[in-house]
């Protein structure tokens, strides 16, 4: 009976706490936001034709991505070669093979090989702290794309989608369109502790928080289950197959990213339940989610993380770094956009990489 008590006397207390805690996150979350839209507006987006003072024709551009076994890595380096490549420069690039030891010894064959800038995509966020600080004693500055690193780590600025902005702009959009209505939320995350991953999230939950406030005056934030996918279609798969059995009342599922869900709408439609659940992203754009934003109804919207876009700029920075320049802001973002059924025709290229 003491035992009972004491339980209901936890909860009790605790419920409050960790609504506090929430509230403290989220408010964080909106200064991030409101820090992250500045250097938004001051981001630029071209075709890729770069303005230089230097001669470009000999200098080496280096790439290392964690892995190119996903189309998304596929279309960053296709577009970081095209723009290396296109002008004057030579492109060296070298593959993580989505083991980190490997990635590591990668990025070490690059600095050898004396590129003139090395583009990194860590796999992990601390595990390359090291070979940063090699890059710098080699005289060589370093570009964090797409993903994080360690801020203790020696690079000249991270590029990448505006995280915090795209999630927050599909979590008003799925406040908006349930209004008042329970939702009883599915989140698909990429994998355990990944920074950009937990961004987005953050995002995504800010987005609908602030939405509800706004307009109703209270939070009504029921997300029932997260679920990791390891950012791949089987992951989703599976996640959305074990989620439907344990919450069979869910309808809604938001995620981090395009591909975390790809799979999951399989299980959704082997459930009967197309028409009971819908789907926000909070990135990526990929052309098989656009598709189904057009086709569907159950696919709401996504977010823009252009693997083109990323890999232009982040060729123009280190140009930009070679003819002098030293006054890059630690982030830099491409603009945020949310896709929906309204301009999904206007981002789709079914004859992209990605």
């Amino acid at each position: 009976m003491k035992t009972k008590t004491f339980k209901n006397n936890l909860k009790k207390y605790l419920f409050p706490i960790l609504v506090l805690l929430l509230i403290f996150n989220l408010t964080s979350c909106a200064e991030q936001l409101n820090n992250s839209d500045a250097s938004t507006n001051s981001s630029e987006e071209f075709d890729g034709a770069i303005e230089s003072e230097i001669d470009l024709t000999g200098k080496k551009i280096g790439y290392c991505s964690p892995t190119l076994n996903a189309p998304y890595y596929q279309a960053l380096w296709q577009s970081i070669k095209t723009t290396t490549e296109n002008n004057g420069m030579q492109f060296l690039s070298a593959d993580g093979q989505d083991d980190i030891t490997k990635q590591i010894a990668a990025v070490e064959d690059l600095i050898t090989k004396g590129v003139d800038a090395l583009l990194l995509n860590p796999k992990d966020p601390d595990a390359l702290v090291g070979v940063t600080k090699i890059a710098k004693a080699a005289g060589i500055p370093v570009f964090i794309i797409d993903s994080s690193i360690n801020p203790k780590a020696d690079y000249i600025t991270t590029i990448q989608a505006n995280n915090l902005a795209n999630g927050a702009l599909a979590g008003e959009w799925l406040a908006k369109k349930f209004g008042k209505k329970q939702m009883n939320i599915a989140l698909l995350s990429g994998n355990a502790g990944n920074p950009v991953g937990r961004t987005r999230k953050q995002g995504l939950l800010q987005g609908i928080t602030e939405e509800q406030l706004r307009t109703q005056g209270k939070i009504n934030l029921n997300v029932k289950t997260q679920a990791y996918t390891e950012w791949s279609y089987a992951g989703g798969l599976k996640a959305m197959e074990d989620i439907l059995v344990a919450h069979p009342d869910i309808n809604v599922v938001i995620t981090e990213s395009d591909v975390c869900v790809l799979g999951a709408i399989k299980a959704i439609a082997q459930a009967g339940k197309t028409d009971d659940i819908l789907i926000v992203a909070g990135a990526d754009g990929q052309k098989e989610a656009i598709k189904y934003i057009m086709e569907t109804d159950f696919y709401g919207c996504t977010a823009m993380n252009s693997p083109v876009q990323i890999g232009k700029n982040a060729v123009k920075y280190a140009v930009e770094y070679m003819n002098g320049k030293r006054d890059f802001d630690k982030k830099s973002y491409t603009a945020p956009l949310l896709i929906t059924k309204e301009n999904a025709a206007e981002y789709y290229n079914p004859n992209a990489i990605f």
